[in-house]
């Protein structure tokens, strides 16, 4: 193997669930009389940590007030909101195949602890993952501080981790702990914008993931032999 450990993003990455966040975010801004951001800057702040998200929002607004946006955003997404969150297409066949070709998969996401246990959860991944980080954890992206955790954790080098991921906080997050970052372009984030941050390529489905897997790996296996 190139790498010994995968760390998902989960917003935009394993879940399709762009269209719940910005519909809830907009409706925690309009139930306090304040003007809701559009979808498109709602989007923007997908896989940043809650407080850093709305504070980016709302930078005019006082530290009370924030809180209370914090707080309403997150009854409309685990309880009010009912937009559909399902897992993008083959996410629930490759994460555990990924895992029984040996490979040890981790979770760093904005999203609470709380939400982030539910939708493992439902999604019935749970079981699949060796170590997960949550935004209300540690520091937010683009901070390292997650990638470092959960390399410690699971005692494996720099070098040998791989950060995938939708947006460009997971790219940069991953390029602040020394870690090799993979894009997927379907996500919150358009591919130029990811493509500007030079990861090592953006897939197009979460399908193509062991075959790169596999090419990356037969990429070093050939550059070894001598």
């Amino acid at each position: 193997m190139r790498y010994e450990l995968l760390v998902f993003d989960w917003d935009g990455t394993l879940m399709d669930s762009a269209a719940r966040i910005v519909a809830s975010m907009q409706a925690a801004f309009t139930e306090l009389g304040l003007p809701p951001p559009t979808p498109g800057a709602a989007r923007n702040v997908i896989g940043l940590g809650l407080a850093h998200a709305v504070a980016e929002l709302a930078p005019a607004q006082d530290t009370a007030t924030r809180s209370e946006i914090v707080t309403r955003y997150r009854a409309h997404y685990l309880e009010l909101d009912e937009t559909p969150t399902p897992l993008f297409p083959g996410v629930a066949e490759v994460v555990p195949r990924l895992r029984e070709a040996g490979y040890l998969l981790a979770v760093a996401t904005g999203k609470s602890r709380v939400g982030l246990d539910r939708a493992l959860a439902e999604t019935r991944l749970d079981t699949h993952f060796h170590a997960t980080r949550s935004a209300d954890e540690t520091f937010s992206k683009p901070h390292p501080q997650m990638l470092l955790e959960l390399l410690d954790e699971l005692g494996v080098h720099a070098s040998r981790a791989l950060m995938i991921g939708d947006t460009e906080y997971d790219l940069l997050t991953a390029k602040n702990a020394g870690v090799d970052a993979l894009a997927v372009c379907y996500g919150a984030h358009a591919p130029e914008r990811l493509l500007a941050l030079a990861p090592r390529a953006c897939l197009s489905a979460i399908e193509a993931l062991p075959g790169w897997l596999a090419a990356a790996a037969q990429h070093v296996s050939e550059d070894d032999t001598p």
